[in-house]
């Protein structure tokens, strides 16, 4: 959304603000387990008939001690790093904008810059907005970078990560695993090579959409529309662009 443009014309912006942050946090813990812990071969296995316990227990490893990467730290990277707590691992976080040392020390996280967390990280979790400067930000270059055997998942957006590299890498053994919501492009055709590249734990887009954030939604476009209709104020937090405040 151009918010400069929007505002040039007179068009008024709103969204429902954090509706399904809690639901995308939850989500990048559930696929950084189902990672760590080698959970889809094991799935696999059930479905499939098979039972070979020491072939998918020998790619799983406990989370606690890890330590976790965490490329942003907006709404959705915070509450992940609070989730995170709770498995004693150590946490470092890279984002634009710094926190304060006691948002830090709440949160459980230690900044580092980026080619350093790259470099420490078993787990790497981005939690950033799709931009100019973060578009294939994790390029072939960034991802040989990651610690052999590394994870990595993303519930950001696909194109932060650059499609073939990401396959190459899975396919090399440089990294253990890949679990991603979105993709590159949306929705994915059915040979995207994402579908079949090995180690991943992809789903479609839906991380966001529990039934509690489509809820969560629904009451706040309600409410929206009815101010809107009513020639009432909008609610502060949902207006990203007025035009008449400027």
């Amino acid at each position: 959304m151009d918010r400069e443009a929007a505002g040039r014309r007179g068009i008024r912006v709103t969204e429902v603000t954090d509706s399904n942050v809690v639901s995308v946090a939850e989500h990048n813990v559930m696929q950084i387990l189902a990672l760590v812990r080698n959970l889809i071969p094991g799935y696999q296995q059930a479905v499939t008939g098979r039972w070979d316990v020491a072939e998918v227990s020998r790619d799983a490893h406990d989370l606690e001690g890890k330590t976790v990467g965490l490329v942003g730290l907006g709404a959705i990277g915070a509450r992940t790093a609070l989730r995170l707590k709770g498995f004693d691992v150590r946490m470092l976080y890279y984002a634009n904008h710094r926190r304060s040392p006691a948002e830090e020390t709440t949160l459980g996280v230690k900044y580092a810059r980026l080619d350093d967390l790259v470099a420490e990280s078993d787990v790497i979790c981005l939690a950033l907005p799709l931009m100019a400067g973060s578009k294939a930000l994790f390029d072939r270059e960034r991802l040989n970078a990651m610690k052999p055997g590394s994870w990595l998942a993303n519930t950001a957006r696909g194109a932060i990560v650059d499609t073939d590299a990401l396959v190459a890498a899975l396919e090399s053994g440089h990294l253990a695993g890949y679990a991603g919501d979105t993709w590159y492009p949306e929705p994915a055709p059915a040979d995207h090579p994402w579908r079949t590249m090995p180690r991943h734990a992809m789903t479609i887009h839906c991380s966001g959409m529990t039934i509690e954030a489509q809820r969560r939604i629904a009451a706040g476009v309600e409410e929206i529309l009815r101010a809107h209709l009513g020639d009432q104020p909008l609610p502060s937090d949902y207006v990203l662009v007025d035009p008449a405040s400027s």
